[in-house]
């Protein structure tokens, strides 16, 4: 920034930020983008077909343009490359996961960071009165919201993790909260020597195997991973750690180490945080862990540090193209 001017216009500016999560969070659940594949479309036609006001949604897609995810012609909009992931046929499409990053209980907890700040206390427990993982639990928008954007969320993301990590070719598989299953599907599919078992609470298990997976490769298991797991050669803890402090993760990574064939592995598929100064998801994520959760995200010599309070040494961090890293764990 050249003087003090500019650096104030700048900073108000980021603070607007906000807006445009807003503007995303209301396309992904209009939409607008199914209404898209065809080509451009006018922002009366576009309203018509998901029964909007019309001058309201041309102004929100005039800001999501300036972002890259819509593109103006003339008077009507088009899909982007980028905004072909809002749409719902999208491989990994990210509308379900858009909608559950800005969840009320998202909002509402990121407006009282400060508190969290202040307190060394998640915001959302002083704001709804009892854990995330409860709350969810008990009321039944989140829970779709949640657990259905979840798998969006962490798709790509995982899939381009999986793609530099190497699998035994025979073994059990166990996806440690694996939610409905659809990562541990990615991964029997890619590696047809192994079966796998989706250990996670009962109310989230889908309760049926997925496309592609032969029935005899595919068990499910309800449970609480505090409490104990299956046996696995190879256990999956994606985006688990990060919910928890410290401590609780040490008791996971424990109940995991017991069950734990003697030749195998503990693969965590978690961001790891960046030590300099370089735009980095990991630190945004951390924050979001900070106001809903007590965990965090983790750098690497974290990571060792946690390991070895569970009997745990840390094997090798294999990074990928996004965000995510595969953070090895052996006896």
């Amino acid at each position: 920034m050249n003087s003090p001017e500019a650096s104030a216009v700048y900073l108000i500016g980021e603070a607007h930020a906000y807006l445009r999560s807003a503007a995303l969070r209301a396309v992904a659940l209009l939409g607008v983008a199914d209404h898209l594949g065809d080509g451009p479309r006018s922002a009366e036609e576009l309203a018509h077909a998901v029964g909007v006001d019309a001058g309201c949604l041309r102004r929100v897609l005039r800001l999501l343009a300036t972002t890259g995810v819509f593109r103006q012609e003339g008077d009507g909009f088009a899909l982007t490359s980028l905004g072909q992931g809002l749409r719902t046929d999208s491989r990994y499409s990210a509308r379900r996961g858009v909608v559950m990053s800005t969840m009320h209980t998202h909002w509402a907890s990121a407006f009282e960071l400060e508190t969290a700040v202040r307190e060394g206390v998640p915001s959302f427990e002083t704001l709804f009165g009892m854990p995330f993982f409860d709350y969810v639990a008990s009321d039944e928008k989140s829970t779709v919201e949640f657990h259905g954007g979840m798998g969006s969320f962490s798709g790509a993301a995982r899939r381009l993790a999986l793609d530099e990590y190497d699998f035994p070719a025979t073994g059990t598989v166990v996806d440690v909260g694996g939610g409905s299953g659809g990562f541990l599907a990615d991964v029997l599919r890619g590696n047809p020597g192994l079966n796998g078992v989706l250990f996670d609470q009962a109310h989230v298990l889908p309760g049926e195997v997925p496309q592609g997976i032969e029935p005899h490769r595919w068990t499910e298991v309800a449970g609480n991973f505090f409490d104990g797991v299956p046996a696995a050669d190879v256990y999956l803890l994606s985006y688990v750690l990060h919910d928890w402090d410290d401590e609780a993760c040490v008791r996971i990574l424990s109940n995991l180490k017991k069950t734990l064939a003697p030749h195998g592995r503990i693969a965590v598929f978690d961001a790891v945080v960046g030590d300099d100064d370089r735009p980095d998801d990991a630190k945004s994520l951390d924050l979001v862990m900070m106001i809903l959760v007590s965990g965090r995200e983790r750098t690497a010599d974290e990571f060792e540090a946690l390991f070895g309070k569970a009997g745990l040494k840390l094997e090798r961090i294999v990074a990928s193209q996004g965000p995510l890293s595969v953070v090895e764990a052996r006896p």
